[in-house]
């Protein structure tokens, strides 16, 4: 990087601009979801600019495609990543992103929507794994958690701006838009530094050490610059010696399988929170409400409702993730969305009561604020903060694999179980789950928050662990 200097010694600011590039991709890959719930309307209506309506089956593939995608994908991300450079990893994923809108735009053949669904399969991936990675690496203790929180934000905000553009503009000037997005992100982010953990990995020290100046705001000459480079080293030191089948080695090690179940109990928290099947309730629930209040929303106006409400949770989550902590955050994001899923039940399951149709939307916007809040960004923190370099991207990729195969398992057999067992049962599940989550968070996980690997280690060790180990540094 240049040594061009506009903020003070030590001034975070170019970190927080790197982590808001970082994070546009994100951004895009919430227009791709967020495009599908109002095109759907106009795709399967008489004014579809196809000229001929999508079928359900068609729908539903382009639905549910970018889930199934998203589980090779995050192995693919993860090994660009680690073998290429977290910063081409980004930039293949804004040229996806470009890829995605063109291919829409060119032709309204079934097979190109299909496979720009695959396509953003592959940026859910990378939103999953490089993104957080990327952040996590470039960023001091002290905010890397409100930083990584920025990826729900990101997504939540690309959501709600596909909804409201979609209302608001055509069909061709909304591709047209997502088109330059990416676009633009994909040359402004050539001038933002690699990874300094990747540079020093692959011995090129002194390219690390002027991210590090550029990135931490400090001279060439500052201490803190070789100690965050032999600290990194020292990490990765630890590491060296070991099987490449880097699964087998978590596996293998207590401590490293501790951390990454915890990291899986995290991620799995998300997608059992009941906030996937809460939205495909959604508009019944609406329909209910409107009923008693004659409060009528279109399926559009449902979406921006919903999509305001998971922008307010994850904004809150990145102003006050690295006040409270990442344990306290998950404990009670867990908390509530169990509490709101337990009460969401009983209000279908007295139904024949007639109980106040205000009941399910405070629920709803309830569990939906606290998967933004807690459950969907922390997960991903959390899982970031207990591995190294070596590890980080498998972890992510390994965990974010089996939550996404939750999702495709979750989206195609609920309907089915809500008509075999009664969609009372299948919200107390998700409630029981979420509580589970909260029993679990406070038995079992750590606080991450300003603490270095061996840190978090530690507190991972037994009792008996621990007294072995003082009684070996006592000799």
């Amino acid at each position: 990087m240049k040594k061009i200097r506009f903020f003070c010694e030590g001034s975070q600011f170019n970190q927080i601009l790197c982590a808001f590039l970082i994070s546009v991709p994100m951004f895009c890959y919430g227009n791709s979801i967020g495009w599908m719930s109002p095109m759907t309307l106009l795709l399967q209506s008489d004014k579809s600019p196809k000229g001929v309506p999508l079928t359900d089956l068609e729908i539903s593939w382009m639905a549910s495609l970018p889930y199934l995608v998203c589980v090779p994908g995050t192995y693919l991300m993860a090994a660009i990543g680690d073998r290429y450079g977290r910063k081409l990893a980004l930039l293949i994923m804004s040229g996806i992103s470009v890829a995605i809108w063109v291919l829409k735009l060119s032709s309204m053949n079934i097979w190109v929507f299909i496979t720009a669904r695959i396509l953003a399969g592959v940026i859910m991936a990378g939103s999953c794994v490089t993104c957080p990675t990327y952040i996590k690496e470039i960023s001091e203790d002290n905010i890397r958690g409100a930083l990584g929180c920025w990826g729900a934000l990101f997504f939540t905000t690309g959501s709600l701006f596909a909804y409201i553009i979609c209302d608001v503009c055509s069909y061709n000037v909304t591709l047209i838009i997502f088109t330059i997005i990416p676009a633009v992100h994909f040359v402004i982010f050539l001038t933002m530094p690699e990874s300094p953990s990747y540079l020093i990995k692959r011995g090129r020290d002194e390219e690390a050490s002027k991210c590090l100046e550029w990135l931490r705001c400090r001279s060439a000459f500052d201490p803190t610059i070789k100690s965050e480079i032999d600290y990194v080293k020292k990490e990765q030191k630890n590491d060296e010696g070991r099987e490449q089948f880097l699964l087998r080695n978590i596996l293998s090690d207590k401590i490293l399988r501790r951390a990454f179940q915890i990291s899986l109990v995290a991620a799995l928290s998300r997608e059992l929170c009941g906030a996937v099947p809460v939205l495909n309730f959604a508009a019944d629930i609406f329909h209910l409400a409107s009923e008693e209040t004659g409060l009528k929303l279109s399926a559009n106006q449902q979406a921006m409702v919903l999509g305001t409400v998971q922008l307010c949770g994850a904004t809150l989550a990145s102003g006050i993730v690295e006040r409270c902590g990442r344990r306290p955050l998950l404990f009670v994001s867990s908390a509530i969305s169990g509490l709101s899923m337990c009460l969401l039940a009983t209000w279908f399951l007295l139904q024949y009561l007639h109980p106040p149709a205000w009941i399910p939307v405070i629920t709803l916007c309830l569990c939906i604020f606290c998967d933004a809040a807690g459950l969907m960004p922390i997960a991903v923190v959390i899982a970031s903060e207990t591995f190294s370099f070596k590890y980080r991207g498998t972890v992510l990729a390994t965990t974010m694999a089996i939550a996404s195969v939750a999702d495709f398992i979750q989206l195609l057999f609920f309907k089915p179980l809500v008509r075999a067992i009664g969609i009372h049962v299948s919200f107390y599940f998700f409630g029981m789950m979420c509580l589970l989550t909260a029993v679990y968070v406070i038995i079992m996980v750590p606080e991450t928050r300003n603490r270095k690997l061996e840190e978090i280690y530690y507190d991972l060790k037994t009792k008996k662990e621990k007294k072995e180990l003082e009684n070996r540094n006592t000799i």
